[in-house]
């Protein structure tokens, strides 16, 4: 029996080490997301460029789009912008939640680096963030043109993800803007 006890603790180490070892295999970039397939939460937010403008869910359909949620005190926020301004150029769709933010610094900012942004939802208080189950910026939504949310990117939007979205937003805009 004592030395039966003297096994639990190896015992215990080797379940831990088996766990461990699986959530080594876990890619933080595909972060699960209840709302794929839903549509976007409701919201009714002021624009981050004019404070009396309430954006709404609403203003986020009409043609498949992106949608990233980016910050300024978001170092990765700045490594992926040039590349959304790319997206812009190639004539793509894509709103902006500004996320727990300043509206001043996040309007300076976007003055300096160029604006990519159809629309900027100002989410002050991180609540829209919240009910998408936002784990940080930045993170881009892939929305279809009736507002669902169809796919979701945690990270930087770079040249080696941009293909991957843009295959996704030209699928939809071929089957009408919406689901297959």
């Amino acid at each position: 029996m004592r030395r039966l006890i003297l096994f639990v603790p190896l015992a215990i180490f080797f379940v831990l080490g088996i766990f461990l070892y699986q959530g080594l295999q876990i890619d933080p970039t595909k972060l699960p997301s209840a709302l794929i397939d839903k549509p976007m939460p409701k919201f009714e937010l002021t624009s981050l460029y004019d404070e009396q403008t309430l954006l709404t869910e609403a203003d986020l359909k009409g043609k498949p789009a992106l949608l990233n949620v980016w910050a300024t005190w978001c170092p990765s926020c700045k490594q992926e912008h040039a590349q959304l301004n790319k997206i812009k150029e190639e004539g793509y769709v894509i709103y902006g939640i500004n996320y727990k933010d300043e509206r001043g610094k996040a309007k300076e900012w976007l003055r300096r680096y160029l604006d990519p942004y159809a629309a900027n939802v100002f989410d002050e208080k991180g609540a829209l963030g919240l009910d998408l189950g936002v784990y940080g910026a930045p993170e881009t939504y892939v929305l279809d043109a009736n507002g669902v949310i169809r796919y979701k990117h945690v990270g930087v939007v770079d040249e080696k993800v941009w293909p991957q979205l843009r295959n996704l937003l030209q699928e939809l805009a071929a089957n009408g803007g919406g689901a297959q």
